[in-house]
């Protein structure tokens, strides 16, 4: 284990934690859902420095292991390191009863200002759109109505290209 890298470690424990919880991403193991953010990630991840790929990857692997797999902060910094524990912290969801109290300007405001959460949180969205129009889900025409506010409240100028690949998504 101690040659592997911290993404891959992460994504190990991400799966394992998932699993316990019996964690689905419609029919599918949430894995396959951890594995879209990785690979939209990856698609992107020359925008960040190469000193922070791991980390960032990792963070991909691990954005939703709080809100959805019972863990805590310090479980993940103790399993894989503080930065990347500080990413899956900032991409936690609020306590709320509806979407848009889950995801209120507290949230925002986190992502904002934890480096590396803002990118995870655009391929996290990518990840979901690309589902939404793959299944014909319904949660497509709620991404479509919520992607202005959304791009607003993420908006930095570093992941203009993401942000444009995002939109462009959601127009086709």
């Amino acid at each position: 284990m101690e040659s592997m890298t911290i993404s891959e470690k992460a994504r190990i424990y991400a799966s394992e934690k998932h699993r316990a919880t019996n964690h689905m991403y419609d029919q599918y193991p949430y894995e396959f859902h951890l594995q879209m953010v990785v690979n939209a990630a990856k698609q992107f991840l020359h925008l960040i420095p190469t000193e922070a790929q791991h980390n960032v990857l990792a963070g991909c692997w691990v954005h939703d292991v709080i809100e959805d797999a019972r863990e805590t902060y310090n479980d993940v910094k103790k399993a894989l390191n503080e930065d990347v524990a500080e990413l899956a912290y900032a991409l936690t969801n609020d306590k709320g009863r509806n979407r848009s109290e889950r995801a209120g300007e507290k949230y925002y405001e986190g992502i904002k200002n934890t480096p590396y959460a803002t990118f995870i949180k655009l391929c996290d969205r990518i990840a979901n759109v690309t589902h939404s129009k793959n299944t014909g889900s319904r949660m497509l025409a709620v991404y479509r109505k919520e992607n202005s506010a959304f791009i607003e409240k993420l908006h930095d100028e570093k992941y203009m290209e993401v942000i444009q690949y995002l939109e462009n998504l959601l127009s086709v």
